[in-house]
């Protein structure tokens, strides 16, 4: 894989979830659904190198979506059940805007993380990256259950008040 298509597959990992909430928005059939995503999927994927860096990735995804989200709905023009044209751009209008500040939290919270201890590390990356709940956890780290769920709830909010003071210290720059 070059390192182009490589830097795409990241950036689509962290559009996906808010690309994939607006489909859901706007088709109700799961199977077209589902048909309308990989779509986009692959339409970013392939036009890629025509992404302007300066600008978010999240709404550059969008603007893909929404195309393709349009020619759905053109073809589902006789479904009663569907959103008009104008709907649908103020949906992706409305998700764009909430991408642009979860991607800004997103980043606050990578930094945030970079600043865990080791302990507190690992924690995190057995809950949240290997998705083991807290009793399993505690079979690996030698603590008890209701221990290493305390200590993923400091650990939170440890974090939020990171991502806080981050948002803060960018209001006032």
């Amino acid at each position: 894989m070059d390192e182009i298509t490589r830097q795409a597959a990241r950036q689509w990992t962290v559009a996906q979830p808010v690309v994939s909430a607006f489909v859901t928005s706007v088709v109700r059939d799961f199977s077209a659904r589902d048909d309308v995503l990989q779509e986009v999927a692959v339409a970013v994927i392939e036009s890629y190198g025509r992404y302007d860096t300066s600008r978010p990735f999240v709404a550059w995804a969008l603007g893909i979506a929404h195309n393709h989200v349009g020619l759905y709905l053109r073809r589902m023009k006789r479904d009663r059940h569907i959103f008009d044209e104008e709907s649908v751009s103020q949906l992706a209008a409305a998700f764009s805007e909430v991408s642009t500040e979860q991607s800004m939290k997103l980043d606050r919270l990578s930094d945030c993380l970079k600043g865990l201890d080791g302990r507190a590390k690992q924690l995190c990356e057995l809950r949240y990256q290997q998705d083991l709940k807290p009793a399993a956890i505690a079979d690996v780290v030698g603590m008890t259950a209701n221990s290493v769920a305390k200590a993923l709830q400091r650990i939170r909010d440890q974090l939020r008040l990171c991502i806080e003071q981050r948002t803060t210290e960018g209001l006032s720059s």
